[in-house]
């Protein structure tokens, strides 16, 4: 898979897996609770990386463990930096991966309609 986009995947890969050691090692904010790194999207030019997470809890916690990310962004992003080769470092944005809510909802739907068939 060579071309334009082979060099933001690796970077996103490598984003992905420090983001998700240094969640489980070394930040300690209380409002990061058990928040996981879904998928990671860097854009072409290296510039900016969506880091999408899926957070377990309510809206509340959701938006408090998104407020804890944003803050920590910058410590995420210089420890990013040690592991990149690159002299470009993306700016790290935070964004809820609501792709298991949406997989959750399509298979409530599927059961009802299972459900209402005619036998």
């Amino acid at each position: 898979m060579r071309g334009p986009r082979h060099r933001p995947d690796q970077v996103a890969e490598s984003i992905r897996q420090v983001i998700g050691d240094l969640l489980l090692t070394e930040l300690r904010d209380p409002r990061i609770g058990f928040v996981t790194v879904t998928r990671v999207e860097v854009s072409n030019d290296l510039s900016v990386a969506r880091v999408f997470v899926s957070v377990m809890g309510e809206g509340v916690d959701r938006e408090e463990a998104l407020r804890g990310l944003a803050s920590a962004a910058g410590f995420l992003r210089a420890r990013v930096a040690r592991t990149l080769t690159s002299r470009i470092v993306p700016e790290l944005r935070f964004e809820l991966d609501r792709g298991l809510e949406h997989a959750a909802r399509i298979n409530a739907i599927l059961g009802d309609l299972r459900s209402e068939k005619p036998s």
